[in-house]
């Protein structure tokens, strides 16, 4: 439905474009034409109507304008008519605001400066069957009145030349005339004449004055309009002025921003709040989406509640004033008190913030010849088959896990959320917004190498930390832990397994996401979805998300199903689409949640639930009556040039920018790594497979050590029989060296490897031997979660001790 950008509204000019109009409960929002023109708008099906039916107009000049949220807004003259509009974004939507307000401006004080200047001239009033009438009506009133005073005139002026000139004949005959019989007969014909020509002058010259009348009178309205639109100029110039002004003061503000040490409460942190205080208080309201219904049992429809449920302000000022919850008020006092507190820290104790870079260098345009890879493969070991950055991105999986935290305000709203039921709307949407930055990265991660980590250190600008590590190589596995000021902390451990269908390459993500909050000691665990990879032979590469995610709280049972509905070609529903409902331990819906998982997310309040017919597969849908959506969660756009850029997002382009500091097995210091970045891709290949047989050597090492620590005799195998037996011809080198050519060459081709089963079977001494590794990770410890009964790898301290100390003696040399 996006159409080409309107042009900016500007005083007098007709503005045109299409909005959605609220129609009724059956219908929802309906698409239509809307014509701004003299302050008058009016609104059809289709352009093609303008030309002969108009479908309704209402007088801006008695209307209030009354903006809801960020894409709706209603214009109403006082009961008799009231339109509810939606626009398709908040830029279309302020675009129309200024248009109306502007319009509404103009028709009141070219009313008012009519009735100052006594104009008594009828106006022809807008027809609504006729689209000629619903476009400048005054002005064809107005030139169709003083065409009319013209005609007059020339049928006057006409009529007098006529007179005057059977009136010049008639003196003229009657000087040759003798005095007589015909004089009498002669004089009543020149006094008719006379009085005609008498009687057209006068017709004349009334018409004259009419017509000068009329003339002055519309001189002085299109003067003072005229005026009125220098005036409104002149401000918009000012305002435009004072506007630049302002860019460049915020411009210099945020280059020399600066934020309190840790000990005291964080400025930047502070507006995150005030900017979530009306999320935190659920009262974003947004445009009103009716979606279709999902297969039971959250299968559902949603309309909208009754009025009595749902009382909108008749002001959007007074609106706006009782949506701000507490929190807005508090952290606005907080930031007051702070500033007037003497024992506040001086500008000289301000840390500055540090600046993160914008741009990494340009992806190169390097030809990359299938046939010749493989071509080379031909007679090679599995394990020794080397796969080119050519496929990568710059960036390693523990930083794609990391990605997660791009949208980290959303559990700092959760956390502040009184309802555990509201609290898990915004748990659900931070578990939706993690699949936003996939839409366009068909770039694969580096997989990471066993031991590296990757910290993300944003506690000044954000107020959290975040710590990944690769805790597990067989099979691949990397652990994650962040933790906030704001009161929650999130882990999470993913293993990757991955099927090849042939056109496409599906990736299932084992392992759960935990979210914990301090406050209310919820604890919510959830699972990802599955990833496919299309047009991996053939095509270009695009990528969808598909599959259920149920969100439990196991404190109070609630639970959120969320459908990520894959992609169809005959769909009529929008790609890409998600939808849920928040229920409670009874399973009682309380929220329903709708939107795309690389755009947005909306929820809105159940009112009322109810069976409805049976959907296309034989289930029943549930129908719910909810008040209006609201906006939990926008993605944020690209930054400029991102194509060139892998498509990363703006946290994603400084995940790589290098760091003091940070632990020697950080993703940051990986060569193979860096050297793809700088764009340097034939270095960089020399480099992995160097980093790939270092892992192995390393590897072979630990099992070796791990064979000779063994006490059973029946486990203890010799070092030859390891090396040469055939068990480890199958199950070493199809197994573990197979699993490293999935993670050390960087192929997700396959699923994470399953021990081939020998003839022995798995409780053979040969086959427990050969798979034996004594790894132990560094900052993660394998734990039983007592609550959700998973077994994880929890954070268990000491990485940020370390790095304040700045020993990391513990660190395996990995590069």
């Amino acid at each position: 439905m996006s159409e080409s950008k309107p042009p900016t509204p500007t005083p007098g000019d007709t503005y045109k474009g299409w909005l959605f109009k609220w129609t009724n409960y059956i219908k929802g929002y309906q698409r239509r034409w809307f014509v701004l023109s003299n302050g008058l708008l009016s609104y059809y099906r289709t352009q093609a109507e303008m030309g002969h039916t108009c479908r309704g107009t209402i007088n801006l000049a008695t209307a209030n304008i009354a903006v809801e949220d960020s894409c709706n807004f209603v214009i109403s003259n006082g009961g008799a008519q009231t339109y509810h509009l939606k626009a398709n974004s908040e830029v279309e939507r302020q675009r129309w605001i200024t248009a109306l307000e502007l319009a509404k401006a103009k028709a009141v004080d070219m009313q008012a400066n009519s009735d100052d200047s006594g104009d008594e001239c009828p106006a022809v009033p807008p027809t609504s069957g006729q689209g000629g009438g619903c476009r400048n009506s005054e002005v064809q009133s107005t030139l169709r009145t003083l065409n009319s005073k013209v005609e007059d005139l020339t049928t006057c002026n006409d009529l007098i030349v006529k007179h005057g000139s059977a009136l010049q004949r008639s003196l003229s005959e009657l000087e040759a005339i003798r005095v007589g019989g015909d004089m009498g007969e002669k004089i009543r014909q020149v006094t008719e004449r006379a009085t005609l020509f008498r009687i057209t002058s006068n017709a004349m010259i009334n018409a004259c004055r009419d017509f000068l009348s009329l003339a002055q009178t519309h001189s002085k309205r299109w003067q003072k309009a005229l005026q009125v639109e220098r005036d409104q100029r002149i401000r918009l110039e000012e305002t435009l002025e004072q506007l630049a002004k302002q860019h460049n003061h915020l411009e210099r503000a945020f280059r020399g921003a600066t934020v309190l040490p840790s000990s005291f409460s964080n400025p930047a942190l502070g507006s995150k709040g005030g900017a979530s205080g009306k999320g935190d208080a659920s009262d974003e309201d947004d445009d009103n989406e009716f979606f279709d219904a999902m297969e039971d049992p959250a299968e559902f429809i949603t309309v909208p509640a009754d009025p009595k449920y749902h009382k909108r302000s008749g002001s959007n000022v007074s609106g706006l004033s009782s949506e701000i919850g507490m929190d807005d008020q508090s952290v606005n006092f907080d930031e007051l008190s702070l500033a007037s507190n003497p024992e506040s820290p001086q500008p000289l104790e301000l840390e500055p913030v540090r600046q993160r870079r914008t741009r990494i260098p340009d992806k190169p345009n390097y030809y990359l010849n299938l046939w010749s890879i493989m071509k080379n493969c031909i007679g090679k070991e599995l394990s020794k088959i080397p796969m080119p950055v050519n496929f990568n991105e710059p960036l390693s999986m523990l930083q794609r896990l990391s990605e997660d935290l791009e949208y980290y305000e959303l559990l700092d709203k959760a956390a502040k959320c009184q309802s555990s039921l509201e609290q898990m709307c915004y748990v659900a949407a931070f578990t939706v917004s993690s699949y936003s930055t996939t839409v366009h990265r068909t770039g694969k991660p580096f997989n990471p190498l066993l031991g590296e980590t990757f910290e993300l250190d944003r506690l000044r600008e954000c107020g959290y930390r975040s710590l990944c590590e690769q805790v597990s190589h067989h099979p691949p596995a990397a652990a994650h832990h962040a933790f906030s000021e704001k009161g929650w902390s999130l882990r999470q451990e993913i293993t990757l397994a991955s099927k090849f269908r042939g056109k496409y390459l599906s990736i299932m993500p084992l392992g759960s996401i935990q979210c914990l909050f301090d406050k209310s000691n919820n604890h919510y665990s959830w699972k990802k979805v599955t990833t496919t990879v299309h047009n991996i032979i053939v095509g270009k590469l695009w990528i969808d998300q598909s599959g259920e995610i149920d969100v439990v709280n196991h404190r109070t049972g609630d639970r959120c199903h969320l459908k990520f509905a894959p992609y169809s070609y005959f769909s009529r529903d929008v790609p890409r689409k998600v939808t849920g409902v928040v229920t409670d331990k009874e399973g009682k819906a309380h929220y329903v949640l709708s939107g795309t998982w690389d755009e947005k997310m909306e929820f809105s309040r159940v009112m009322q639930s109810s069976k409805g017919e049976n959907g296309t597969e034989g289930k029943q849908r549930t129908v719910y009556q909810t008040l209006k959506a609201k906006e939990i969660w926008t993605k944020n756009p690209l930054p400029e040039g991102a194509d060139n850029m892998y498509f990363f997002s703006s946290l994603a382009l400084t995940l790589n920018e290098p760091e003091d500091g940070v632990a020697p097995t950080d993703s940051r210091r990986r060569p193979d790594q860096r050297l793809m970045e700088d764009g340097r891709w034939d270095e960089a290949n020399a480099e992995k497979q160097r980093l790939e047989e270092k892992q192995r050597t390393t590897r072979r090492e630990r099992e070796r050590e791990a064979v000779k620590a063994a006490s059973s005799p029946e486990e203890a195998v010799t070092e030859d029989s390891i090396n040469d037996s055939p068990l480890k011809t199958e199950a070493g080198e199809t197994g573990t060296e197979a699993s490293e050519v999935s993670d050390e060459t960087d192929t997700e081709d396959s699923p994470p490897h399953t021990p081939v089963a020998s003839s022995h079977g798995p409780s053979h001494p040969h086959y427990l031997s050969a798979h034996q590794d004594n790894y132990q990770a560094l900052w993660f410890e394998k734990l039983d979660d007592p609550v959700s009964g998973e077994v994880l790898h929890v954070y268990k301290g000491g990485y940020w001790e370390a790095k304040d100390q700045g020993s990391w003696d513990i660190c395996p040399d990995i590069f």
